[in-house]
Parts: structure tokens; sequence; C-alpha cells
């Protein structure tokens, strides 16, 4: 007999600390693939952070995932910062393919164990977050995500791919998303003990 398992995510609310976030699109479909729904992303990355601040420090955008780096401002939730970012996008996207290409949507059609269907925009679940507690840990992450297209095959560089913050950290330019580089925390000799901690 099948138990009806649903995989859950362990969130770690701790305030001053920093975030890596990976949430990916519904069966890995290549959904942010196209110019719009890359702005569609940003645009909720936007919305999320006026409802729910936090000091946003990397993202990208890849054709099928998002990655991101965050601290939360005090007594904000990720599952609220997620909410928000994610139901967003997930309206405008069914609005459009409603008007535009009604018949993709079967592609997002998700029969549900209880016996329900509805159309998803993003993969069951909350993804994957990891609290970062260290400057080295925080700074890994940043550079990881900037890679991420080079790593793919997309791109040669970091810079070439439009859809991340690499570019703003190079030229000092916040487009498309500003960033919140003050509060990152530096890098000095300490950082190469495990135990350097990025708040008290």
């Amino acid at each position: 007999m099948q138990s009806d398992h649903r995989k859950t995510r362990r969130i770690y609310d701790r305030n001053g600390e920093a975030h890596f976030i990976t949430f990916s699109c519904f069966r890995r479909k290549p959904l942010l693939s196209k110019e719009r729904s890359c702005q569609w992303m940003v645009e909720a990355i936007s919305l999320s952070r006026s409802k729910h601040p936090f000091d946003l420090w990397a993202w990208v955008i890849m054709p099928e995932h998002i990655h991101l780096v965050l601290r939360p401002h005090a007594d904000v939730r990720i599952s609220s910062i997620l909410i928000t970012m994610k139901q967003s996008i997930s309206r405008r996207a069914m609005l459009w393919l409603k008007e535009h290409n009604p018949a993709f949507l079967a592609d997002l059609r998700d029969q549900q164990p209880n016996g329900k269907s509805s159309y998803r925009f993003w993969q069951r679940g909350g993804g994957y977050d990891r609290n970062l507690r260290s400057t080295r840990d925080v700074h890994e992450k940043i550079r990881y995500v900037h890679e991420n297209p080079v790593r793919r095959g997309l791109v040669v560089t970091p810079l070439e791919w439009k859809w991340s913050s690499a570019t703003a950290w190079h030229t000092g330019r916040d487009e498309p998303i500003s960033l919140d580089r003050e509060s990152v925390p530096a890098l000095t000799n300490l950082d190469d003990r495990l135990d350097s901690r990025l708040c008290d």
C-alpha cells in the first residue's frame, strides 16, 4: 500500500543568518527560458522584498530553477518571502498561458495523490534552503550562484548571463535588481576558520 508521503523541508528562521535558497520549476521544465518569464521573476523578487524585507546578496535565474543568497530582516520568515515570490509569478504565468497558449497548460497539470489536480509552475515542496553561518559560506555561495550558467555551458563567463547579479557585482550598477552590498560581510584572514561567524 502506498503512503501519501510528501517531501518536507526544514527551515531555520534565525535572526541575522543568511540563506542559500534554490527552487525549481514544475518537473524541471524550462519555464524561465523566455525573456518575459525572467522579467516576471525579477518583479516577483522585488515584490516579495517590499512585503517581507530582506538583504539580497546574489541571484541567478536559470531556465528551470532559481538560486538566491539573501538575509531576511529581523522576524521575517523565509516561508513568507518564498510564498509571495512564487505565487506572484505563478499567477502571471497561468494568466498568460490561458490567453496565449492554453494547450501548454496540460504540461503543467499535477495529479495529486488524493486524486485532485491543479496546474503548477513550481515543483511541489519548498525547494532547498541552507542557513549560511559564516562569512566564508556566504562568499562561496555568491560565487556558486554566479558561476551556475557557466557550469551549465550556457555562457563562457558569468558576466555574459543577463539574468544574474554577477554583472551588478562587477560594475556596481544595480540592474535589473538592486543589491545590498554594504551588508555583505567582508572576508578577512580569520575567515579561513570553520567557526568564523556571520552573526552572534
